[in-house]
């Protein structure tokens, strides 16, 4: 087993041909369903988008919650969920916890789902 099999696919970019085009390997397929259930989430795809329109393209957990309104440590657990699949990058900084979209994570997803 490779070293880049271990990574969420988000993570390690595209590693094979769209859905369309060849027949994904099963553990291939057991990567890219973790990755989706990760978005599969309103809340979550409202973090990625405020963290993505957020200067520099990262934010400071302290300014996550009130947009979503829901909890700081439901909104912790959200974006444990999205930095363990590979979308965000989290650094602490003092009492908090910055995230940054991980560069390529959705394009790589995006790759794979997509024929062209």
């Amino acid at each position: 087993m490779s070293i880049t099999s271990l990574l969420p696919i988000a993570s390690r970019g595209a590693c094979c041909a769209p859905l369309t085009r060849a027949t994904l390997a099963a553990a291939d397929a057991v990567d890219l369903a973790r990755s989706l259930k990760a978005l599969a989430d309103p809340t979550r795809l409202r973090l990625i988008s405020i963290v993505a329109a957020s200067e520099g393209q990262e934010a400071c957990a302290c300014d996550l919650t009130a947009p979503v309104g829901l909890s700081q440590p439901t909104v912790s657990h959200h974006l444990k969920v999205l930095t363990d699949a590979g979308f965000l990058s989290r650094t602490q900084r003092g009492n908090w916890a910055h995230f940054a979209l991980v560069p390529g994570a959705l394009d790589s997803v995006a790759r794979l789902l997509t024929s062209a």
